[in-house]
């Protein structure tokens, strides 16, 4: 019999979840880096594990929320994990109970009501046995978790275990997506985070939050190869000349480092061509939001 079902993976900014979605699914479909809520979307990535599929909603991280922006990531963090069959809280080994964490955990009451939610402990390699094996205890003291899981995402340590366990909790039915699709959020959509991810792993440092790529064209060609236009919005024109680099240079690094990823992720010839705007306002812009899967609402005080 067929199994298909949602699971939420929550947890504070930088927990993994990113990257145990893309181990889980086996291909990038959510973006990696240092920098933290670089998950804006609810991106959704679909896994097999033997008759079942497991759609994946991978949340933004979970934190105190400043801005618009960041008030409309934690309610579809929220939102993402109320919505699924089975919640999955990431919690780092090393970093253990933080504030975030408690304040995850005082959440939990409202959503854990008629669902499952797991707890996987992620980075385990980072920390000693009794150290990891405390730190399950104290977790599962606050709160009845159904399963503990000791997971490395990034080795893919514990991983396989997990995904068996998922599989089985997930309710009978027919697969809710085609069996060779990866995730449902659409090509243009992940083309953007691609490139978005390259510009925050090479300009963290000096490049803030309040930047955002968008896929304004996608051409198919006759040739097989497809030309994408996409657009970086930033708030100011300091930021716009830190994307453009000396004489150019940096964009150019950047749309190659997008390119050839896209080609791969593909699997065919790419033409991508980026400019880069400046757009004081865009936090403020509803447009923005839907481009991204937010709610614009949501994010009101």
């Amino acid at each position: 019999m067929t199994r298909a079902g949602f699971v939420a993976l929550i947890g504070e900014p930088n927990a993994g979840k990113s990257t145990l979605l893309n181990r889980m699914v086996g291909a990038k479909v959510s973006i990696v880096t240092h920098k933290v809520q670089t998950t804006r979307a609810r991106i959704r990535g679909v896994a097999m594990a033997g008759e079942a599929q497991i759609v994946f909603v991978d949340t933004p991280g979970l934190f105190k929320p400043r801005r618009r922006l960041d008030r409309a990531m934690v309610a579809a963090a929220w939102s993402g994990a109320a919505d699924a069959d089975v919640v999955v809280l990431m919690v780092e080994a090393h970093r253990g109970v933080t504030e975030g964490v408690e304040a995850i955990l005082e959440g939990l009451g409202d959503i854990g009501k008629g669902r499952k939610i797991a707890l996987a402990i992620n980075k385990i390699d980072k920390v000693k046995a009794e150290d990891l094996l405390a730190l399950t205890q104290a977790l599962n003291e606050r709160y009845a978790f159904a399963e503990t899981f000791l997971i490395s995402a990034e080795r893919g340590h514990g991983v396989e275990t997990l995904r068996d366990w998922l599989a089985g909790e997930l309710p009978e039915g027919p697969w809710l997506y085609p069996e060779d699709q990866i995730a449902d959020l659409p090509m243009r959509n992940i083309a953007a985070e691609i490139t978005r991810e390259k510009i925050t792993l090479r300009l963290h440092q000096e490049l803030p939050y309040q930047m955002t790529v968008e896929t304004e064209n996608w051409e198919e060609r006759k040739d097989g190869s497809c030309k994408i236009d996409q657009v970086i919005y930033v708030v100011r024109d300091g930021h716009k000349g830190i994307v453009l680099g000396n004489k150019g240079e940096t964009i150019k690094a950047l749309g190659k480092a997008a390119r050839e990823e896209l080609e791969e992720f593909l699997g065919r010839r790419v033409h991508l061509f980026l400019q880069v705007k400046v757009r004081p306002n865009w936090l403020e812009e509803k447009e923005r939001y839907s481009e991204m899967g937010l709610d614009f609402k949501d994010g009101n005080a």
